[in-house]
C-alpha cells in the first residue's frame, strides 16, 4: 500500500534559477511520512504522547530531475522495512503534470522512548505495528 500527498513548490524553496534547493527534499519526505502515519491513525503527536519517538538514524536521496518553482509534487510513501527497533520509509517524488520521477529516497528511524532508549515497538504497540506492515512494499 502507498500513501500519497501533494505539495506545490514555493518560491522560498528554490534558488535564483527556480530550481528546488536539495535540502528541501528531506522536508518533503517528512510530509510523506507524517501523512502515512496519519492515514493509519497515528500522528507523531500521538506517538510522542505515548512516549515514542522516531529519530532519523539514516537518510538517502537520489536526485533524478529538478523540481522547479510552482511544480505540484506528488509524494508517494511506503514502509520499506520494519524490523526490531528500526523502520525504513521509502519515498518517490513525482512532478504531477508529467508524472516524471524527480527523486527517490529513504529515511530509517529508531523506535525509542523520550529518554532515547530503544523500544520493541511490535511488542508494546502491536496495533500500530500491524498497520505499518500493511504499507510495506
Amino acid at each position: 500500500m502507498k500513501s500519497r500527498s501533494e505539495i506545490t513548490v514555493r518560491y522560498a524553496e528554490t534558488d535564483q534559477m527556480g530550481v528546488v534547493y536539495h535540502g528541501n527534499y528531506f522536508t518533503w519526505f517528512e510530509i510523506g511520512r507524517t501523512t502515512l502515519l496519519k492515514e493509519i491513525g497515528y500522528s507523531y503527536k500521538e506517538l510522542e504522547k505515548s512516549n515514542i519517538m522516531l529519530p532519523v538514524i539514516d537518510v538517502s536521496c537520489k536526485y533524478i530531475d529538478a523540481a522547479k518553482y510552482d511544480d505540484v509534487i506528488t509524494i508517494e510513501s511506503t514502509v520499506e522495512e520494519i524490523k526490531g527497533v528500526r523502520i525504513t520509509f521509502s519515498y518517490n517524488l513525482y512532478r504531477k503534470d508529467d508524472n516524471k520521477l524527480l527523486a527517490k529516497g529513504t529515511t530509517t528511524h529508531a523506535f525509542v522512548t523520550t529518554d532515547f532508549k530503544p523500544i520493541n515497538f511490535k511488542k508494546y504497540y502491536s496495533e500500530c505495528y500491524e498497520k505499518l506492515v500493511e504499507y510495506c512494499q
